[in-house]
């Protein structure tokens, strides 16, 4: 009898003790596995940040807040306002975008805005770095706009959201007229189909198999004047 007892007691000892060992070796699994995936995606997300920062640290951008229209919702409590903010960015070198962003908050909205606008930023070529190579015209819903070139010392002729367009963009030259409604996202959008069709001599010069310089020969201009004017040319 006591040795039955005893190898009894000895099995619920050992049947105690399983569960105990299974619980901390799934404890063990789980808390590892927890803190490997945590640490990985952890880890993972910290890179981009950095690799993010990184990137808007050696990128100087000019940020131009546009337009910012609150609505209303009227429910059970009162009314709930959200905000829409349109905001236009761009390096000024001949890079630009926009971008529009909602939230319940403005600061939110502007930074949703931002970030979509960063993220649809087009070249445009610049002549001397200061204006348009030729001129060009755009049209979007019932917004038109028309963009020229202009000489040294014209400065920005633009008004509302076309002059944030063109002072993110680092012209410092132009003349603008826009036709037709003011809303300003479909006079952005218009700016944006005018200045996408911008093209420069060089491209044209490489698409059509050409040298610069034949194409900026003009009747009246001597080659050598030509010539000057197409080595100026960088983009």
């Amino acid at each position: 009898m006591a040795d039955e007892t005893e190898n009894q007691g000895g099995a619920v000892a050992v049947e105690a003790a399983a569960p105990e060992a299974e619980g901390r070796g799934r404890g063990g699994r789980g808390r590892g596995g927890g803190d490997r995936g945590r640490g990985g995606r952890d880890g993972n997300r910290g890179r981009r940040d950095d690799r993010r920062n990184a990137e808007e640290a050696g990128e100087e951008l000019i940020e131009k807040l546009v337009h910012i229209n609150r609505v209303s919702k009227t429910v059970k409590g009162g009314k709930r306002f959200g905000f829409a903010a349109l905001v236009v960015v761009g390096d000024g070198k001949g890079r630009v975008g926009f971008g529009h962003g909602k939230a319940r908050e403005v600061p939110e909205a502007i930074s949703k805005a931002t970030a979509s606008a960063k993220k649809a930023m087009v070249r445009v070529p610049l002549k001397e770095g200061r204006t348009l190579h030729h001129d060009g015209a755009g049209h979007f819903g019932a917004g038109r706009v028309t963009v020229r070139t202009a000489p040294q010392g014209t400065g920005i002729i633009a008004g509302g959201p076309m002059r944030a367009v063109f002072e993110s963009l680092g012209v410092a030259d132009v003349v603008t007229k826009s036709i037709g409604t003011s809303n300003p996202y479909n006079m952005i959008r218009a700016t944006f189909a005018a200045l996408t069709e911008q093209t420069s001599p060089k491209s044209v010069a490489q698409r059509r198999g050409k040298k610069i310089a034949d194409l900026l020969k003009r009747s009246g201009v001597a080659a050598a004047e030509a010539q000057a004017d197409a080595e100026a040319v960088t983009e």
